[in-house]
């Protein structure tokens, strides 16, 4: 409860809370492209390939701004993506070789870079290892301002270009065909998604930054078939999950970059279980109703088939030894007391069944239902 009361009180966790929700935000709707697309291993390559960005940038400058910062590691970020589609382009190599080249030798290149700046003398210098991990405890106002600012031009972005990155994203052949420069809102998407991964690098690093990028989007995907929607919900989880992760690592003194990506983690296992859709759960259950409906409907089909071997009477019935032989005793007698709750079949003496005139149609019904895919 008092962690709670700190996000209004707490100077420090009120500000990483409100800069992990910048990120949640920014990362989970651009993000959700990346997913649709199946881009996640790009953004894993994009956000190590910024690494060498952020030494550079201090090495050029001399300043460790935030948004001098995230310009460098965008460029280089950027130039990866660059790189990944020139190497598949030009060669043989295919797009998942590509990118875990790319990724390799962006963050050793970054290192390297960080090992050399550590060299220098100065104290300016002191920081940017944090880079690899994220330090969100570290985050000044400054840092939350640029962030959000940085992310709202990326958002505004994508509601200038809404239609087009949505063709882009389901059908990009016809939005070839349509005259839409195809390669340039790929370029364009694709540049967006590197704002998505500088905001977030010093909250949970270049290590974690995929997450980020990966985890809003695949559990909004659960949820709903609507690109809109998607987008929204990813942009809520995202930063639900930030602010809960602050949250929770202040509450037990753990870093609070990892923990707010096993959040984000801990809300794509929930959403896999628990969607309407597509959730695990409802889907075994969806099965399960199916089954045994199809058994109910069985059961029925059977008792019909063996009551017609007499002279056909509402009123014959048919002893139940005959269908626990042909399904089972235990299943037998579950669908039965079913249907016989729904008035389709009558119970007599010495445990005979018959069916009523409402079970006669539902049987027949069944039969014509079933007669073409029976037919030769």
């Amino acid at each position: 409860m008092e962690t709670l009361t700190g996000l209004f009180t707490d100077y420090t966790l009120r500000t990483v809370a409100l800069g992990a929700a910048a990120l949640g935000i920014v990362s989970g709707a651009l993000g959700a492209f990346a997913v649709l697309r199946r881009q996640a291993l790009l953004g894993d390559a994009m956000s190590h390939a910024a690494l060498p960005g952020v030494a550079l940038a201090f090495l050029l400058t001399g300043s460790r701004a935030p948004l001098v910062l995230m310009i460098g590691a965008g460029l280089t970020g950027w130039l990866a993506a660059v790189a990944v589609v020139g190497i598949v382009r030009a060669s043989r190599i295919k797009t998942d070789t590509a990118m875990a080249l790319t990724l390799s030798v962006g963050f050793g290149a970054g290192l390297v870079a960080l090992t050399y700046v550590q060299r220098q003398p100065g104290a300016g210098k002191a920081g940017l290892d944090r880079f690899l991990f994220g330090q969100a405890a570290a985050i000044l106002q400054t840092d939350v301002v640029t962030m959000a600012a940085v992310g709202a031009l990326g958002l505004l972005a994508v509601l200038a270009l809404w239609k087009e990155f949505k063709l882009l994203s389901f059908d990009p052949d016809f939005a070839a065909t349509l005259g839409m420069p195809s390669r340039r809102l790929d370029v364009a998407l694709t540049s967006l998604l590197v704002v998505a991964i500088v905001v977030g690098l010093k909250t949970v690093g270049v290590v974690l930054m995929s997450a980020m990028v990966v985890a809003p989007g695949a559990a909004a995907r659960q949820w709903t078939d609507r690109l809109g929607v998607m987008v929204l919900l990813s942009a809520l989880f995202g930063a639900a999950a930030g602010v809960l992760g602050a949250v929770l690592s202040t509450a037990a003194g753990v870093s609070t970059g990892p923990t707010i990506v096993l959040t984000a983690t801990g809300l794509v296992a929930a959403s896999m279980l628990f969607a309407p859709n597509r959730g695990l759960l409802w889907a075994r259950l969806r099965a399960r109703r199916r089954r045994w409906l199809l058994a109910r409907e069985t059961v029925l089909a059977d008792l019909a088939a063996l009551i017609a071997q007499h002279p056909r009477s509402v009123r014959q019935a048919h002893d139940v030894a005959a269908l626990h032989s042909l399904r089972g005793r235990s299943a037998v007698n579950r669908a039965l007391a079913e249907l016989g709750a729904q008035g389709l079949v009558r119970h007599h003496h010495d445990n005979a069944w018959s069916l009523t005139s409402r079970g006669w149609t539902a049987a027949a019904r069944l039969e014509r239902r079933r007669a073409p895919a029976d037919a030769p």
